[in-house]
């Protein structure tokens, strides 16, 4: 069994206003020289069966591109782990 940690985020340039929201709230409450921030989501897919590593790889990553990320907003990456 595998498990993929995939972290989705939005590209540079795309608006992001609960990103704003948290940069403009937590300069309010005094932490300085907070330049952006960024909020995405984490997505865990486990994977179960006799897979390889690269034949795991290939299922998470095209999971990623049909569904989990909007590669016209977002990027992604991910880790892979044996369980």
């Amino acid at each position: 069994m595998w498990k993929a940690d995939v972290q989705v985020t939005y590209k540079e340039g795309i608006l992001e206003p609960q990103g704003q929201a948290v940069k403009d709230s937590l300069g309010s409450l005094g932490f300085d020289g907070i330049s952006s921030v960024k909020i995405g989501k984490l997505i865990e897919v486990r994977v179960s069966g006799d897979k390889t590593e690269p034949e795991a790889r290939q299922e998470i990553e095209s999971m990623c591109k049909k569904l989990l990320a909007n590669q016209v907003m977002e990027t992604y990456s991910f880790t892979l782990k044996k369980l």
